[in-house]
């Protein structure tokens, strides 16, 4: 997770206000699958400003929670969730001490772990019978429905041509076939899916794409201006109202016993 931080730090505010959070229902199945509650041991990875950081505190979980990012961090501490413990360091690089966590939670931040390191230690750190828990959102479409991407796509293609993450995202049931299963150390992954949206005007929704790796990662000279014409287009073509529909999805997987 070592570039994490370097980001997504520097837009905390927009991070909060733009990026989805998860619904209730997964975390009600969470807890119901795995018996997570109150007491229950949690380290939560890349937490972010605490958009799954809230709902594990609700369950009345004690998190260990970490986040690179040192303004992201910050922004998280001071929210003073009950039993909620910040620090600003890496997975990969978190000491762990003696383990024995009932959970392991990553929040649209797994894929930024080294999966040589991150799938050992999630499994050290879990006591026997413990879980890991990743969740995630996967932008989709609906066949007939406009899609903002679809909408877009020529002036994506005019300011980073041949960018190799430009796509249209995939239909819905195309989502539910993808490959979801874990490292072997998990067994079989139990998978649920919650169908999920966020309702933006243009601003709002190049605001969002601001704290989206793929556009952080462009040079801000590049960056700025297609998402100031992308916010335009949103305004002149479709009535200043666009929706992103996701799939959030769940893996859970069990550490066996020693």
């Amino acid at each position: 997770m070592a570039n994490l931080g370097l980001v997504f730090n520097d837009v905390p505010e927009l991070y909060e206000r733009a990026r989805p959070g998860y619904p209730d229902a997964l975390f009600d199945d969470l807890s119901a699958i795995t018996g997570l509650g109150a007491g229950a041991k949690v380290v939560e990875v890349g937490a972010g400003t605490g958009q799954a950081t809230r709902s594990l505190a609700r369950l009345g979980c004690a998190v260990t929670a970490l986040e690179p990012g040192p303004d992201l961090a910050a922004a998280l501490a001071r929210k003073q969730l009950p039993d909620v413990d910040v620090l600003n360091t890496t997975f990969e690089e978190w000491q762990a001490g003696a383990g024995g966590f009932d959970a392991v939670v990553a929040a649209s931040s797994w894929h930024w772990v080294d999966p040589a390191v991150g799938w050992r230690k999630a499994y050290d750190v879990l006591r026997p019978g413990g879980w890991l828990a990743l969740l995630g959102h996967v932008v989709v479409r609906r066949e007939g429905e406009p899609e903002n991407y679809a909408e877009t796509a020529d002036l994506h293609e005019r300011y980073s041509p041949g960018n190799p993450v430009w796509g249209h995202p995939p239909l819905e049931e195309e989502a539910r076939g993808s490959d979801q299963s874990l490292d072997p150390r998990f067994g079989p992954a139990i998978v649920r899916w919650y169908p999920t949206a966020q309702e933006f005007d243009g601003a709002g929704f190049a605001d969002h794409l601001r704290t989206l790796s793929p556009y952080r990662s462009l040079p801000a000279d590049v960056r700025e201006p297609l998402l100031d014409a992308v916010a335009e287009r949103i305004r002149t073509r479709l009535g200043d109202r666009v929706t992103r529909r996701y799939l959030t999805v769940l893996r859970l997987g069990q550490r066996g016993e020693d």
